[in-house]
C-alpha cells in the first residue's frame, strides 16, 4: 500500500470538577485524561486509527524546554515526513522508515506502536479480514474471538470503597478485580483481608506501583512483607512491586512465592523479553499501544508460549485501545486475559453501584457503538481491521487541554 497522510489529533477528556485522591504521604489530583488519535490513510482513500499518549511531559525529552507540545505534534512532523509517499509492502517496512529519523528512544517506540497498529487496520480493510486473522496466519494458530476480562479500578480509596467495587465487578461476571493500593501499610493489609473476602472466586491483582513512587513508608522490608501477605490471601498477582528497571528486585520479590506481573513499563520490546527472562514474572504485560504494536509484542508473545510465564496484554485507555490489544489476544498462542479498565458511566455495564474509577468520557465516545462485552467477557467483532469505526466528532467535542493529566502533592511539601 502506498501512505498518502499520517495525521495525529491530540484530544482531552476533562474531569470536571477535578478529583482529589489521598494516598499515603500526600494527594493525587485527577484533572483529565489525554489521548492522541492517529489516522494513517493510503492511497486508495482507507485509513486505519490507533491511539496513544499525549504528555508534554515525554515531549521535553524532544523539545527544548518546557513545550506545550504533544506527540500529535510528532505525528504531523517527522512521521508524517518520514511515511508519507511511501509505498509498504509490509508493516515492519514502517518500522524501518521510522528507525531511520532522529527520534529518541521514547517517542520513536510510540511513534512505530501507533503506526503498527494503525497499519494493520489498514491492512485488515484492505483485504477484509479483521486484525486478529492476519495475525492467526502469522502465528500459525486458530482464532480465540471471546476473551475472559479483568476489571481494572480501585484507586486511593478507604479500604471498604475497595471490597465494595470488589462485589459490583465481581456480580458483573469478570475474571478478576485488579485494583491500587497505597493508602499505607496497615491500611494495605486491611483493603487485602477485605478485597478478597468480598471477590469470592473472582481474582484479585494489586497493581502496586505507587509503593515505590511515594516518598516514605514502603521501604524494601515493608513491601515483602505486604507481597507475603497477598500470597498468603491468595491474590492472583501483585504487579509492578520495584520499579520497571530493577529486575533484580523483581527477582528477590518472587523468592516469597508471591506470583508477580510487570512489563507495562519497560521501553523497549527486547526489555519486555529481558524481563520474562529473568523467570521472576509470572505474567509478562506487553501492550501493542507502547511496545512497537503487534510486531513488537510477538517476541514476548512467543517467548512466553510453552512456558510458565503468562503474557497477559496491559490496557488502560480508551476503547480504541481495548479492541486493538483484543485482536492480539484472539491471535497469540496461550493468551486468553484481557484487561479492562472501569471508568465511571461505562455504558457496557449494568450496575446498581458505579465501580468505575473516575469520568473518562472520551473512552467511550471514540467509537461508534460499543465494544461486545457481557458477563465479564469480550467478544472481537469479526468485520475487517480493528471491526470499529471512530467517531470523528471527538475532534471537535474533546479539544486538547494544556498541562499535566495529573498531579501528585505530598504532605511535606
Amino acid at each position: 500500500m502506498r501512505i498518502t497522510d499520517v495525521n495525529g489529533y491530540a484530544l482531552s477528556s476533562l474531569i470536571d470538577p477535578p478529583q482529589d485522591r489521598r494516598f499515603h504521604g500526600g494527594v493525587r489530583r485527577l484533572l483529565k485524561r489525554d489521548v492522541v488519535l492517529v489516522v494513517v490513510e493510503s492511497s486508495d482513500g482507507a485509513h486505519g486509527v490507533a491511539t496513544a499518549g499525549a504528555s508534554s511531559s515525554a515531549m521535553r525529552e524532544y523539545f527544548a524546554g518546557d513545550s506545550q507540545g504533544t506527540f500529535a505534534d510528532i505525528v504531523d512532523g517527522t512521521v508524517a515526513d518520514a511515511l508519507e509517499g511511501e509505498s509498504v509492502d509490509t508493516v515492519a517496512d514502517a518500522h524501518a522508515h521510522l528507525r531511520e529519523t532522529n527520534l529518541p528512544d521514547r517517542l520513536l517506540h510510540e511513534a512505530i506502536s501507533a503506526v503498527d497498529v494503525a497499519l494493520y487496520d489498514l491492512r485488515g480493510k484492505e483485504v477484509g479480514a479483521p486484525i486478529y486473522e492476519l495475525l492467526t496466519t502469522e502465528y500459525g494458530t486458530e482464532p480465540t474471538r471471546e476473551m475472559s476480562l479483568y476489571a481494572s479500578a480501585g484507586m486511593y480509596m478507604e479500604p471498604e470503597g475497595y471490597a465494595e467495587q470488589a462485589a459490583t465487578l465481581c456480580d458483573l461476571g469478570f475474571f478478576g478485580y485488579k485494583y491500587r493500593p497505597g493508602i499505607g501499610p496497615e491500611s494495605d493489609r486491611r483493603t487485602i483481608e477485605l478485597v478478597t473476602e468480598a471477590a469470592g472466586e473472582m481474582a484479585v491483582m494489586l497493581d502496586v506501583h505507587t509503593w515505590w513512587k511515594i516518598r516514605d513508608g514502603y521501604d524494601r522490608e515493608t513491601v515483602q512483607e505486604l507481597v507475603k501477605f497477598a500470597h498468603d490471601r491468595d491474590c492472583f498477582w501483585v504487579e509492578e512491586p520495584v520499579s520497571p528497571d530493577d529486575h533484580a528486585g523483581y527477582v528477590e520479590l518472587a523468592e516469597t512465592g508471591a506470583p508477580l506481573a510487570g512489563g507495562e513499563s519497560e521501553p523497549t520490546p527486547d526489555r519486555l523479553v529481558d524481563l520474562g527472562e529473568t523467570d521472576a514474572v509470572n505474567f509478562l504485560q506487553g501492550d501493542v499501544r507502547h511496545h512497537c504494536g503487534y510486531t513488537g509484542c510477538r517476541p514476548a508473545v512467543e517467548f512466553c508460549n510453552n512456558r510458565e510465564t503468562e503474557f497477559v496484554p496491559h490496557n488502560f485507555g480508551t476503547w480504541v485501545g481495548l479492541l486493538a490489544n483484543a485482536h492480539l489476544v484472539a491471535a497469540a498462542p496461550d493468551v486468553s486475559l484481557l484487561e479492562y479498565p472501569v471508568f465511571e458511566d461505562d455504558p457496557v455495564l449494568d450496575a446498581d453501584t458505579d465501580p468505575g474509577m473516575y469520568p473518562f468520557n472520551l473512552a467511550f465516545d471514540i467509537i461508534e457503538g460499543e465494544p461486545a462485552v457481557e458477563d465479564g467477557a469480550l467478544t472481537v467483532s469479526d468485520d475487517p481491521g480493528l471491526g470499529v469505526d471512530v467517531d470523528f466528532d471527538v475532534l471537535d467535542d474533546y479539544p486538547f487541554r494544556d498541562g499535566p493529566w495529573t498531579e501528585f502533592h505530598y504532605d511535606d511539601g
